[in-house]
């Protein structure tokens, strides 16, 4: 690690997750705060990141091809912070719908290719990539907890500009940032569609959807959800906090699980905690020590996921692949997962009831354990 730029690549992540946490925990409250119903919420969150279903491939092609990855990055950055700028001139569905589904298309360019910049700059060392992902976990923690006591205190009209400062911050932090250290050349043979016509890939990019469609009540509506109980929006974002705080500590000693354990069984046990952690929390929302306890799951369900794809598609997808590898890994995940997630479940909260959006999240879980346990082979 000695020859990792450390601080400058943790940045990136720390400003990065940072703009996650003003988003998930409390986007959907400022919408709500617009007078849009929970379907419309669906498909407002589902905009932002519908970009991800094409975009990461888009410019991991261009990254690959073009040999200027963090610029790809920083380009992207830039825009944007010019097109999010129209959320604090639009509240319409219309306009917002537009604001989101574009700024998506830009935002969601910028982090799997500075997967591939961070990967590329530990070499042989990538098993130390959780070291410097887990600032992007700090980042999150730091802004839901603040954020959770400022919006109980002077509501949530404040939240654009907010997390126009954080996107700001990004694009700063990839100026900072070096370029790739490796050039990428290892292992260029074969054709992309070669990797992914292989049956372990295609199961695990399956996972990998199902994972993020599990999550879409969770990410959506999990705030909202809570509010329904009473719960104060500082309680809710010391859980949300609490959740990310679960995910570090994971990261902390992720090195160890990796090597004395299989992709495989890693993989499994965050997806039988997701399908834990939906199911009490649609049956059982109203007790709090338990809310709080099924939140330490979150360091399974996507503190060891996460870091467990990473490794997975940096282990298929090599040489000039590496690009579009961690695009494809995003847009079929945060991009085409969270999007149905996202929809499906503000439909089934608004069309049957909001502790059904849950169950349907846990029986999505046990579909995808089922399709690693019979294709994603043991010794991955």
């Amino acid at each position: 690690m000695s020859q990792v730029p450390y601080w400058r690549l943790s940045g990136f992540y720390l400003f990065y997750f940072a703009t996650v946490g003003v988003f998930l925990p409390y986007w959907g409250l400022y919408l709500e705060s617009l007078g849009f119903s929970p379907s419309e919420i669906g498909e407002l969150m589902a905009l932002l990141v519908v970009g991800k279903l094409v975009a990461p491939y888009l410019w991991g092609w261009i990254a690959d091809h073009r040999g200027n990855r963090i610029g790809v990055i920083r380009f992207a950055g830039l825009f944007s912070i010019l097109i999010f700028a129209g959320v604090l001139v639009t509240t319409s569905f219309t306009g917002l719908a537009i604001v989101m589904l574009v700024f998506g298309f830009f935002w969601s360019a910028s982090l799997p290719q500075f997967e591939v910049v961070t990967l590329n700059h530990l070499a042989n060392e990538i098993h130390a990539y959780t070291r410097i992902r887990l600032w992007g976990s700090i980042g999150f923690i730091v802004t839901v907890i603040i954020l959770g006591k400022a919006l109980q205190q002077f509501g949530v009209a404040p939240l654009p500009w907010i997390a126009l400062v954080m996107i700001i911050g990004i694009w700063i932090t990839s100026l900072l940032a070096p370029d790739d250290a490796l050039n990428e050349q290892a292992d260029q043979s074969g054709s992309i569609l070669s990797v992914l016509k292989q049956p372990t890939v295609l199961a695990m990019m399956a996972v990998f959807f199902l994972m993020q469609v599990g999550h879409g009540a969770y990410y959506s509506f999990y705030s909202l959800y809570l509010e329904k109980f009473n719960y104060s929006r500082t309680v809710i974002g010391q859980l949300w906090a609490l959740g990310v705080i679960a995910e570090v500590a994971l990261f902390m000693v992720m090195l160890k699980l990796l090597k004395r354990y299989t992709l495989r069984t890693l993989l499994l046990v965050s997806l039988i905690a997701a399908v834990i952690r939906w199911f009490i929390l649609a049956w059982l929302p109203e007790y709090g020590m338990i809310v709080v306890l099924i939140q330490l799951l979150h360091a399974a369900t996507f503190g060891i996921h996460h870091a467990v794809a990473i490794q997975i598609v940096h282990r298929y997808f090599r040489g000039k692949h590496q690009g579009r590898g961690q695009a494809l890994y995003s847009s079929v995940s945060y991009g085409a997962g969270s999007a149905v997630g996202s929809l499906l479940s503000g439909y089934v909260w608004e069309g049957i009831s909001p502790q059904a959006a849950f169950v349907v999240a846990g029986i999505i879980g046990l579909l995808a354990i089922f399709i690693t346990w019979k294709w994603v082979y043991p010794q991955v």
